[in-house]
């Protein structure tokens, strides 16, 4: 009998950890859970601890740790139960754990990354930001570790799915990457009224279900900014070889050009699901629990241009990917802490959305560059980054 895989999942109640726990719920006969992991949703958590009886339960925060502990042993459900960035390192690190699912949003899900990635873990990386911050750093663990690192963004898992199996081929193979973007919710909106945009408006994707702060990046495009960074690192092409195109329905995930300019494409229902369980059963497949696509009823598929004067104005920010990429080391880490924070401001309603886009550039233009050599210099930068965009919030909620 083959031994089950054991998982830990790193966010277990965002959207994200949720589609997991639906995918490995399917084939109890191959994964057993070691530990689930929450910012501040006790009750949610509360509730998967019940249904899944994991071995450790992680809170970000100490008070909701203790609520959690407390409610599990009136049950009298014995689980270790923990809190805090040590605890987050150990249930990635754990050497009973064989695959770790990194779905805590933002850079506060590095070091668990970075914690997986030192210790051999098959990392199934759903935290963009852990490359977009980490970079080279994170890579180098990766090497070190000899860790299995598979994408698990949409986009990022059908490149994956759709480049050659040998990646020592792929600098001789791969002309272009190109990641399709649905648009967001603003795609045919005039430029000009997007600064009055509301974060219920932001929030209503037209094609996925996702956290309100991925909701706001794909209303922006600084997910696609993001992602081409990720993609820069996970496939180690140059950054000119990078292309983004607006595809509104999200049926085609993205697609790899080759020298001779043939196109290989993913294609599939817009359900993280599928991309999770080709991370957990890679190199082979299972049962996701997604709906099939019905050709029969399927509508055109269409594409759009990022050069398209229009959705210049509409997506400032994704043109800052490749600034990004031909800056020093550590400015894609003052881009993604500069637009978490921004995007918060606007959650808060402090910022209009438009300004979104000026806090990022400002930022990135008052920061001196700084090497980073490892995880305390990322996370310096990280605060630092955020500072400087705190003042560029306070600055324009003065002049607002």
């Amino acid at each position: 009998m083959t031994r089950k895989m054991m998982v830990t999942v790193l966010g277990s109640t965002g959207s994200i950890g949720k589609s997991t726990l639906d995918v490995m719920a399917r084939h109890p006969d191959r994964f057993e859970l070691h530990a689930l992991t929450a910012n501040t949703q006790v009750d949610l958590m509360f509730e998967q601890c019940m249904r899944w009886h994991p071995r450790h339960a992680v809170m970000a925060h100490e008070p909701a740790g203790r609520l959690l502990r407390d409610r599990l042993r009136a049950q009298g459900v014995e689980i270790k139960v923990s809190w805090g960035a040590k605890a987050l390192d150990e249930v990635a690190s754990d050497p009973a754990v064989d695959a770790v699912m990194a779905a805590i949003v933002g850079a506060v899900g590095l070091s668990s990354c970075l914690a997986a990635a030192r210790t051999g873990k098959r990392l199934l990386l759903a935290n963009k930001e852990a490359l977009v911050v980490g970079g080279e750093v994170f890579l180098a663990a990766v090497r070190k570790g000899k860790a299995t690192l598979l994408p698990i963004d949409s986009e990022h898992s059908a490149i994956f799915q759709s480049l050659p199996e040998d990646p020592s081929t792929w600098p001789h193979r791969v002309d272009k990457i190109i990641l399709t973007a649905s648009g967001g919710p603003f795609r045919q909106h005039d430029p000009g009224e997007l600064k009055n945009v509301t974060p219920g408006q932001a929030c209503a994707h037209p094609n996925w279900v996702m956290g309100r702060k991925i909701s706001v990046d794909s209303a922006t495009m600084m997910n696609k900014a993001l992602e081409v960074i990720e993609a820069r690192y996970l496939f180690g092409v140059e950054a000119a070889q990078l292309q983004v195109v607006i595809h509104p329905q999200s049926i085609i995930h993205s697609m790899v050009q080759f020298t001779d300019h043939s196109v290989v494409a993913q294609l599939g229902t817009p359900d993280m699901r599928v991309p999770i369980a080709y991370g957990l059963s890679w190199p082979h497949r299972m049962v996701s629990g997604a709906a099939a696509l019905d050709w029969k009823s399927l509508s055109a598929m269409t594409f759009e241009s990022f050069d398209d004067p229009a959705h210049q104005a509409r997506y400032p920010g994704l043109k800052l990917a490749w600034e990004c990429l031909s800056a020093p080391s550590g400015t894609c880490a003052v881009l993604n802490a500069a637009n978490e924070v921004a995007v918060q401001a606007f959650l808060d309603q402090r910022i209009r959305f438009d300004q979104i886009h000026t806090v990022n550039a400002e930022s990135l233009q008052a920061w001196k560059c700084q090497q980073p050599q490892g995880l305390e210099d990322l996370l310096h930068i990280d605060q630092e980054a955020r500072g400087l965009a705190q003042a560029c919030i306070a600055r324009l909620s003065i002049r607002h």
